[in-house]
């Protein structure tokens, strides 16, 4: 193989893992499908089938991607500085409104159910874990990443502004 078809086939694997990603993150695993990952990423249907097994090798090199998206928002946020409870909830929270919120968290508790999506989040919370650690805060960064999911499912759960509670939330605890 060429390098220039080397380089558009791992072009077009990463377009595919891209678009997968994105519908994970904006619908849930379950509205991946070859058919919606090919249609997302402008490709042929028969190219998820190429650069992909099946369905759980997708989901997985998807949750790869976004658990290294995660773990990349966070340190960048950690590293930019601030107070640190207002640094700790920018860190583990992903932009967006509280819609955005609601999905991310929908989707996390749905990966669960797909043992694939769930070791590629699991392989990828080092490195989470790892970027939150850089804050230098007294509890473990599994602790504080629970105190902010915490916060913010109850948020959700109660139909109260996210951010605004998790703010004070993390305050309180801190």
């Amino acid at each position: 193989m060429t390098d220039g078809r080397r380089a558009r086939g791992e072009q077009r694997r990463a377009d595919l893992v891209a678009a997968a990603a994105a519908l994970v993150r904006e619908s849930g695993p379950d509205a991946v499908t070859h058919r919606a990952v090919a249609a997302r990423a402008g490709a042929s249907l028969s190219a998820t089938t190429y650069y992909f097994a099946d369905l759980d090798e997708l989901l997985a090199a998807a949750g790869t991607a976004l658990a290294a998206g995660w773990a990349a928002h966070a340190r960048s946020t950690a590293r930019a500085g601030g107070a640190p409870a207002a640094v700790l909830v920018d860190a583990v929270l992903p932009p967006g409104d509280d819609a955005a919120l609601r999905a991310h968290y929908e989707h996390l508790v749905v990966a669960g159910r797909l043992p694939s999506l769930a070791a590629a989040y699991r392989a990828g919370r080092a490195e989470l874990d790892a970027a939150i650690g850089e804050l230098g805060l007294p509890w473990s960064p599994q602790a504080l990443v629970a105190l902010v999911d915490g916060a913010a499912v109850a948020a959700l759960s109660e139909g109260l502004p996210v951010r605004e509670h998790v703010h004070a939330v993390v305050a309180l605890a801190l």
